[in-house]
């Protein structure tokens, strides 16, 4: 088992950065345009006076080592499952993979810290497990490299996304 923090300074507010989190179309343009997911959809997202919950599947674009690809296969998907807590300001989730749903486990949380005005710390803490018998610290290894890239990746998008946003270049 693998667990790891990964923070980003993010340029905006505590509450435009939730809202930024849930949009749709941010999202979509996230996980297929920055990410290149071939697929990425958000089945369901309900919100209340005290949490949001969010559903997604995706097919993420993966660079892992032939023996991990070979066993997750060329149609790996996930379901992504995550409440967030209004109160607290923190979204905790829990992925469930396509294949070897029994074997591999991974979970985590955002929060945000504020930084002052206009700036807040992203703060992503995550769990990795793979049981699986001989593959399973590659697996692990791989997962975090691939998940320290998409989290670096998407802080720079959202910080470009909120730029445009604001009309600034």
């Amino acid at each position: 088992m693998v667990r790891f923090t990964i923070t980003h300074e993010i340029e905006c507010d505590e509450d435009t950065f939730w809202k930024v989190f849930f949009d749709r179309t941010f999202n979509d343009r996230l996980y297929r345009g920055a990410l290149g997911f071939p697929e990425f959809q958000v089945l369901e997202q309900t919100e209340t006076d005290t949490q949001i919950t969010r559903r997604a599947v995706g097919m993420p674009k993966m660079n892992l080592p032939g023996p991990v690809m070979k066993v997750l296969g060329p149609g790996f998907r996930y379901t992504e499952e995550g409440t967030f807590d209004r109160a607290q300001r923190i979204f905790r989730w829990r992925m469930t993979p396509s294949v070897l749903a029994d074997k591999l486990r991974q979970e985590g949380t955002v929060r945000t810290e504020s930084l002052g005005p206009g700036r807040v710390r992203r703060i992503a803490e995550l769990m990795v497990e793979a049981r699986v018998l001989g593959l399973g610290g590659l697996m692990e290894s791989s997962a975090e490299r691939q998940l320290r890239e998409g989290w670096d990746t998407s802080a720079v998008f959202m910080n470009q996304y909120l730029r445009q946003q604001q009309g600034s270049p």
